[in-house]
């Protein structure tokens, strides 16, 4: 089966964005830098592609121009073993971004995130429905999502609420 890369379209700053990703996740590095040459359509010199690796995923950024821009259609989940890494994630990618709902924020380039815990999907899609109902409920007024907040829904009384 081939690889598949996820390519990610920037304005300029591909290189810059990429060096912020592999500056945040561990086990991360800028794998090749491509440049325009004189074919253009940019001035040569300028950084065409970039290839890096993110814990062992590898992405491209392309400077492809300003055409195209990141919607939260597509997003990139981070699947946290627990609340310290949501913290780190959620501190680190949101910086000159912007917070969403639900776990969701956009980085300073725009790129949506996921930040969530894993095994949260077990949580909400819990055979028992009211479990299942209260936790979605704290879900959906979070921001950051908070574990211990989600749990104490799930775990509370039917009719009560926390977080």
């Amino acid at each position: 089966m081939p690889k598949i890369t996820p390519n990610l379209w920037f304005d300029t700053k591909g290189k810059e964005a990429a060096e912020f990703y592999c500056s945040v996740f561990p086990n991360s590095r800028i794998k090749n830098v491509t440049y325009y040459n004189e074919a253009g359509p940019r001035p040569a010199g300028t950084v065409l592609t970039v290839e890096f690796e993110l814990d062992g995923q590898e992405y491209v950024a392309i400077n492809g121009g300003p055409e195209f821009t990141f919607s939260e259609a597509i997003s990139l989940m981070i699947n946290c073993a627990d609340q310290d890494e949501i913290d780190y994630y959620w501190s680190k990618l949101s910086e000159g971004g912007e917070e969403g709902p639900c776990g969701w924020l956009k980085d300073k380039y725009g790129l949506s995130w996921q930040v969530a815990p894993g095994g949260m999907a077990e949580m909400l899609n819990d055979p028992d429905q009211e479990r299942a109902t209260r936790a979605m409920k704290t879900m959906l007024g979070m921001k950051k999502i908070d574990i211990a907040a989600l749990q104490a829904a799930a775990d509370a009384a039917y009719g009560g609420s926390a977080g």
